[in-house]
């Protein structure tokens, strides 16, 4: 089972890149879970497109840009019972512009990035349990243009939040056996809670301010499952859920201008299933299929579908002390109704055909 071991390990974040809210990574610890000392790089490659019509008639055009999304795991022994664990990611991120061809939306822009270290220790008790907890810093920032006939009195709002660092506890705890390659882990990751210096400009009436935004970047919990069904096939799944409820977007200006704030989103579920089967002592595939349930009926433009399905190939090729996986996605987006106040008058309709395209390689060796 130790082959299938490794390799679940490396197919649980890739279909993650594209899902709700601005979440990207998935907030994976596969490496941790590695035998001895082990690095891991991944690299990705994410190609959505996202269309739709304004109810003028007006096309959005592909509202959602191209984007690149890697990380960097190392995994350190300290002795029999203790190891050590880093994580550097893109959790969260968001990379949106409204094309020319919709009066109602045009030159509406999301662009958010988001950076985090993660450090952990992982103590086992025994060969069956063991407990993990660390913590995690994260440097996040935005920038969002409101544009377009939608906007009514806010049309050509903008607004900066400048670069702020802030950090959360992470805490998890697993059951293992190993004859089987069983595997069931869960993990808390706390919400993030960034204080953001703030920069608005309004053109009705014209107004310029500077304050402070509190944003929260969602508490989740991943609940990670393996367990080998036969000598030569591994099932693995997991279930990740986002209270994203509590990531609002509240602005001084914006808020006193609407009555509202910019951004406000119901908790989601993402699940995923999948197999592993070793097809030579080199050579192993993989297939897993996630689904991501609609949140709500009306959405704003700066998130523009609702859940998902996708399914994701791999193959992973395993020699000595390192391994090198492939893998390609693809993700059917859920519809959407878009809406620029809540409750709110229905501006736009984003289509059935919207999709992720993803192509990435991890390489992991172990030392």
């Amino acid at each position: 089972m130790k082959s299938h071991l490794l390799a679940s390990t490396l197919l649980l974040g890739m279909t993650s890149a594209w899902a709700s809210g601005i979440d990207r990574s998935g907030q994976g610890l596969g490496a941790l879970f590695e035998p001895g000392n082990y690095l891991e790089v991944s690299i990705n490659r994410i190609i959505p497109e996202v269309r739709g019509r304004d109810m003028s008639g007006g096309h959005t055009g592909d509202v959602a840009g191209d984007y690149n999304l890697s990380s960097l795991s190392l995994k350190l022994d300290a002795s029999d019972r203790l190891s050590f664990g880093f994580v550097l990611d893109q959790p969260y991120g968001g990379d949106l512009l409204y094309g020319n061809g919709t009066p109602l939306l045009a030159g509406t822009l999301v662009d958010t990035a988001s950076h985090a270290l993660l450090g952990l220790a992982r103590y086992r008790f025994n060969e069956y349990f063991s407990v993990h907890g660390g913590m995690r810093i994260q440097r996040s920032s935005a920038r969002v243009h409101l544009k377009g006939l939608a906007y009514g009195p806010v049309d050509g709002y903008q607004l900066r939040l400048d670069p702020d660092t802030a950090s959360a506890p992470v805490v998890g705890a697993a059951f293992e056996y190993p004859a089987i390659a069983l595997r069931l882990a869960a993990t808390y990751h706390d919400a993030i809670r960034h204080r953001f210096k703030t920069r608005e400009s309004a053109p009705l009436p014209p107004l310029n301010g500077s304050s402070s935004t509190e944003v929260t970047t969602p508490r989740a919990i991943n609940v990670d499952f393996q367990t080998g069904i036969d000598p030569d096939t591994l099932l693995f799944g997991r279930l990740r859920w986002v209270k994203w409820s509590e990531f609002r977007v509240d602005p001084l200006l914006f808020e006193g201008l609407t009555g509202q704030g910019l951004v406000n989103q119901r908790n989601t579920r993402i699940w995923t299933l999948g197999l592993v089967r070793q097809l030579t002592p080199t050579w192993a595939g993989s297939v897993s299929v996630d689904y991501e349930g609609h949140t709500r009926p009306i959405h704003s433009p700066l998130s523009p579908s609702s859940g998902k399905k996708g399914v994701t190939l791999a193959a992973i090729h395993s020699r000595d002390n390192y391994r090198i996986t492939a893998g390609i996605s693809y993700v059917r987006l859920g519809n959407a109704r878009l809406a620029t106040s809540t409750p709110g008058v229905e501006q736009a309709r984003m289509g059935d055909d919207n999709h992720v395209l993803g192509v990435g390689i991890r390489i992991g060796w172990a030392f």
